[in-house]
């Protein structure tokens, strides 16, 4: 029992505990909601039609459909079937959720890296602008944009981008048909330019300001100004000292944003024509495909979940203090 209890006590298997009761709590929530929401797959499949439909062959559309069970039976029934590593079947394509998401999935990872790998390039840089002259014009200006950047929806920046490159400069890579990255990777890096520039001025700014924010910090720190007193150059004081020691809350920026951005690129999937886990998800919400929808959003919170514990990690390596917790 002794033995048991420091187990729980360390911090990975602790996590790894809150981690699978939060995956339980999405997927029961998940399951409820889309039950509790009027209509289901007979109607999304027949439409008005569906009122002409006989008790008799209602019946037998609730069988084939599978939802004819008591929701725990179909609760237990498909969360059995995830353990075994069966998602379920999309009963309007005829594929499995599992090779749906094959596809779908790396098409928002590698969205979403390249989204934080822009909102970085203009997050990171633009907070040491801004704390490098606090309270200054240049401050004033950088905040200034990052508050435009973060004011602006996603889905009306998306589409004035889009709109504006394909009437004025006759270019829109997205609408040749979408590529994989391996089948064709310069076509897919094209259309993957706008999607991720798009996501990437949205996250910048929360990156920005709290890279801004940890800077300021950590400036005033003993440490700073006893390297500062010993002649540290300044660049070098800024880069080694000043900015390696405020990565902590950049880190932990980066990792949030990425981790809502595995759920939140459907937008920009949905406008920029890619095949997403996002209008997976969507897709199956309009065809009321109970089986995709809870698979497709346990994925995303498995994925979630993954990241967060990666940025855990990396703490570890960015900071040393962390790891004597």
């Amino acid at each position: 029992m002794t033995r048991a209890r420091a187990l729980l006590r360390r911090p990975l298997v602790r996590r790894l505990g809150e981690a699978v009761v939060t995956l339980l709590g999405v997927s029961l929530l998940t399951f409820v909601v889309l039950r509790v929401v009027p209509g289901d797959q007979i109607t999304a499949s027949y439409g008005i039609a569906a009122g002409e439909l006989s008790p008799e062959q209602i019946r037998s559309l609730e069988a084939y459909y599978g939802i004819d069970q008591p929701w725990p039976v179909q609760y237990l029934g498909w969360l059995g079937g995830v353990l075994t590593g069966n998602l379920g079947l999309s009963t309007s394509s005829g594929t499995s959720v599992a090779a749906l998401t094959a596809q779908a999935l790396p098409n928002t990872v590698e969205l979403a890296v390249l989204a934080i790998v822009v909102g970085l390039a203009l997050g990171v840089p633009g907070g040491m602008l801004a704390a490098s002259r606090p309270g200054r014009t240049r401050d004033g200006v950088t905040q200034l944009a990052s508050l435009l950047s973060l004011s602006v929806p996603s889905f009306l920046l998306a589409t004035a981008v889009a709109t504006l490159l394909a009437n004025v400069l006759g270019w829109y890579p997205n609408g040749e048909g979408y590529a994989t990255l391996v089948a064709n990777p310069w076509l897919n890096l094209q259309q993957m330019a706008l999607p991720a520039l798009v996501l990437g001025i949205s996250i910048a700014s929360p990156v920005l300001q709290t890279t801004r924010t940890a800077i300021l910090g950590v400036r005033s720190e003993d440490f700073v100004r006893t390297a500062r007193a010993k002649g540290v150059p300044p660049r070098r004081l800024q880069v080694r000292h000043v900015l390696r020691n405020a990565l902590i809350p950049v880190v932990t920026m980066t990792g949030l944003q990425f981790g809502f951005l595995l759920s939140g690129a459907l937008v920009a999937e949905q406008i920029f024509a890619i095949p997403g886990i996002g209008r997976q998800a969507l897709l199956g919400l309009q065809q009321k495909e109970y089986a995709v929808v809870q698979s497709t959003v346990l994925v995303i919170a498995v994925m979630f979940v993954l990241v967060n514990l990666l940025t855990d990690l990396v703490y570890r390596l960015v900071d040393p203090r962390v790891r004597v917790r």
